[in-house]
């Protein structure tokens, strides 16, 4: 099998698992029954998951169960601590306890009493651009749709600043070469960069393209991004804006809007991207995946 060939098996395999994962997020995954029923070793599966995701896959199902309880105890009021564990895949709630003290510096209850906005506040305060942002979101209005089915082709960068528009030339580049007339500019905060060190968020850089697009000049991996019910909520700013508006939506919107939040990431489609315009402004439509509470 070719370079080229092999890359694209692996990206789909890797993709595949972390879909696999959101959607089973509350059961006990089993990677050695995945990796028989995908009938190659678990060694292989490991090394393979590893090089497309930059981590191996415990501390990514770890890490999108904590995730996933970390906005549950924020917009689940009336779910206990042992539920939203459960929910999240943990047995226990003392293991769970233990992970989440590990992850969050603080414990479950803590943060559910307001610790998580001094957590978030920590992590963008080590963007300059986000510290310095004094954008006010309190006028938006969500708008509860069901978005289309999409495929999407892609750039995974780890590392959440104003370097990511390395990722976007290459994008706009493949885009031109390909000579693609229809398609869309899509990022996809594949963790959530309020509860994570900006250094160590994965930002997901797509070119969304019609399904029946014939490429032949590609070596860029792919994946489908499903028909989600999302609240959008229509957003122009500047770098660090962004950052502002996640945060503003979890902590603010969600709380207090009937809905929380599910396993898939949230994204945003661009009309105007500030990572390659000349005045370093957006104009986009943020999508937050949510399930009616």
């Amino acid at each position: 099998m070719h370079k080229k060939e092999t890359n694209l098996t692996h990206s789909k395999l890797a993709n595949n698992m972390i879909n696999y994962i959101t959607t089973n997020i509350d059961t006990d995954i089993n990677i050695d029954e995945i990796s028989k029923d995908l009938g190659i070793s678990k060694y292989h599966f490991h090394r393979i998951f590893k090089e497309q995701m930059g981590t191996n896959i415990y501390e990514t199902i770890k890490s999108m169960r904590l995730q996933k309880a970390s906005n549950l105890l924020i917009t689940n009021k009336y779910s206990t601590i042992t539920e939203i564990a459960n929910m999240c895949g943990y047995s226990s709630q003392t293991s769970f306890i233990r992970a989440f003290k590990s992850r969050f510096e603080q414990t479950p209850k803590l943060w559910r009493n307001g610790g998580y906005k001094e957590y978030s506040n920590k992590i963008l305060n080590t963007s300059e651009a986000a510290s310095l942002s004094k954008v006010d979101f309190s006028y938006l209005e969500a708008k509860i749709v069901k978005t289309k089915k999409k495929r999407v082709y892609y750039i995974r960068q780890k590392g959440y600043s104003k370097k990511i528009s390395v990722a976007w030339q290459k994008m706009m580049a493949w885009v031109f070469t390909n000579e693609i007339k229809k398609y869309e500019q899509i990022a996809i905060y594949h963790d959530n960069p309020i509860i994570t060190p900006l250094n160590d968020c994965y930002y997901v850089a797509c070119i969304g393209v019609e399904e029946n697009e014939k490429l032949e000049n590609t070596n860029l991996p792919y994946f489908d991004i499903n028909s989600l019910l999302c609240a959008s909520f229509e957003v122009e700013g500047k770098f660090g804006d962004i950052l502002k508006l996640v945060q503003w939506v979890y902590h603010n919107w969600l709380p207090n809007s009937g809905f929380e939040t599910t396993t898939h990431p949230s994204f945003t489609v661009f009309e105007k991207n500030h990572f390659l315009s000349d005045d370093g402004r957006f104009k986009v439509i943020y999508y937050v995946p949510v399930r009616y509470v």
